[in-house]
C-alpha cells in the first residue's frame, strides 16, 4: 500500500509521528511537507524530537493569506500525487494543508483519508471549521478520535467510511511523556517550580490580530496575579510588537518550545490558558485544568467532563477562571487506549483498493 501523507503545521507533525511509525513497518509512505510552518522551532525541531522521517519533499509555501497559501499548495500536492499514484492521500486535522491535500486528492480521484475527522465547533467564522468540514465531505475514509466526532458526522448525513479509531495525539502523548520527563530541562531552564505557574498559549487570528481583544486578554492575565509562562507564537509576538502592547510583569515570555518541552510545561503547570485545540487535549491528557480563551470548542467532551472551561475573551471571566477554576471529579477516558495509529493503518489497509 502506498500512502501520500500531507503535513504542514506542528499539530500535524505530532499526529503523523505515531501513524508513520506503524505505517512504515509494512507499507510505503511519501511524506509531503507543505511548509506552512517553516522555521526550526515550529517545524524541524518537531521532526527531530518525534523521530519523524525527513519529508520526501517540502513545498516551502510559507505564511500568507488563506487563499494564497492554500492555492500555493495545490499544484505541488497535485504533481506529487500524479507522479506517485498513491492508494491513499492522508491528511490530518484542520489546517490549510489539510484542505489543500483533501481538495487535491478529491479532484484527482485519489481516495482521501482524514485523521481527526468529525470535529465541529459549529463556528463557521473559524477557518479551521471550514477546512475540517470540507475535508470530511470530500474524504472516502473519516477516522474519528471520539464517539462525539462520529455523531457529528451522522448529523451531517455521513455514515459510510466512518470509524472511531481513537486519538493519535494521545498515542503521541503516551509514547513521549516519559522521554520528556527524563530529557527535557524546561522547568530549570526558565526558573520554574512545579505547580507554581500557569501556562499560556495564544495564536488564533481572532485573538491576536485584533488589538483590542489581545489587549483584553493580556490585561486579564495581569490581573490574575498568577505567575505565567508564555511560549509565544511568532504571529502573536508580531501582533504585540505592532500594537506596542505591554507584556504584563507576571508573564515570562519564552520562544516556542519543542514537543517534549511542551509536555513538561503542561504536566507541571497549575493550570493551562489557551486558544489551541491541541493544547486543550494535552491539558486533559496531563490532568491539568484548562481555561480556553474561546467561546466554543471542538473538544466539547473535555468541557462536559469538567476539566475545561470556555471563558471567551472577557477579562473578568479569564481572570476569575485563572484564580478559581479547578476540575471536580474524575477524568473519564475520552481518547482511546493509545493504539489509534494501529487502527488508522489497519483501516487504510483493509479498504485499500475498494475506493474509486
Amino acid at each position: 500500500m502506498r500512502v501520500l501523507t500531507i503535513v504542514g503545521a506542528r499539530p500535524q507533525f505530532i499526529k503523523a509521528a505515531p501513524v508513520s511509525k506503524v505505517l512504515r513497518t509494512k507499507h510505503e509512505e511519501f511524506l509531503l511537507h507543505t511548509g506552512q510552518h517553516y522555521d526550526d522551532e515550529m517545524s524541524d525541531l518537531f521532526f527531530r524530537q518525534l523521530h519523524i522521517p525527513a519529508p520526501d519533499m517540502n513545498l516551502g509555501v510559507g505564511s500568507g493569506r488563506h487563499g494564497v497559501q492554500t492555492g500555493a499548495m495545490l499544484p505541488g500536492i497535485e504533481a506529487v500525487a500524479i507522479e506517485h499514484r498513491p492508494d491513499w492521500l492522508l491528511v490530518y486535522g484542520d489546517t490549510n494543508s489539510t484542505l489543500a491535500g483533501a481538495l487535491a486528492g478529491a479532484k484527482l480521484h485519489v481516495p482521501v483519508a482524514h485523521v481527526e475527522a468529525g470535529l465541529r465547533s459549529y463556528d463557521r467564522r473559524m477557518p479551521e471549521e471550514i477546512n475540517r468540514v470540507v475535508a470530511d465531505h470530500v474524504s472516502s475514509l473519516r477516522l474519528c478520535p471520539t464517539h462525539a466526532a462520529v455523531e457529528n458526522l451522522v448529523r451531517e448525513g455521513i455514515r459510510d467510511g466512518v470509524e472511531n479509531v481513537g486519538d493519535v495525539m494521545f498515542d503521541a502523548f503516551e509514547q513521549n511523556l516519559e522521554i520528556a520527563r527524563r530529557n527535557a530541562g524546561a522547568l530549570a531552564e526558565h526558573g520554574l517550580e512545579p505547580g507554581a505557574f500557569q501556562l499560556l498559549t495564544l495564536h488564533r487570528a481572532e485573538n491576536v490580530d485584533e488589538t483590542s481583544v489581545l489587549a483584553r486578554i493580556l490585561r486579564a492575565v495581569r490581573e490574575s496575579g498568577k505567575q505565567v509562562v508564555f511560549p509565544i507564537h511568532p504571529r502573536t509576538r508580531a501582533a504585540i510588537a505592532a500594537a506596542r502592547l505591554e507584556v504584563p510583569d507576571n508573564v515570562k515570555l519564552i520562544d516556542p518550545v519543542g514537543y517534549l518541552e511542551m509536555l513538561v510545561l503542561e504536566e507541571n503547570a497549575e493550570a493551562i490558558v489557551t486558544d489551541s485545540g491541541g493544547v486543550q487535549k494535552e491539558a486533559y491528557f496531563a490532568g491539568r485544568p484548562c481555561i480556553t480563551v474561546r467561546p466554543v470548542t471542538e473538544w466539547v467532551e473535555t468541557v462536559e467532563a469538567g476539566w475545561n472551561v470556555l471563558v471567551g475573551t472577557e477579562p473578568e471571566a479569564i481572570t476569575q477562571a485563572m484564580r478559581d477554576f479547578r476540575p471536580s471529579g474524575g477524568r473519564p477516558t475520552l481518547s482511546g487506549d493509545g493504539r489509534a495509529a494501529e487502527r488508522v493503518v489497519a483501516a487504510l489497509a483493509t479498504r485499500c483498493g475498494s475506493n474509486s
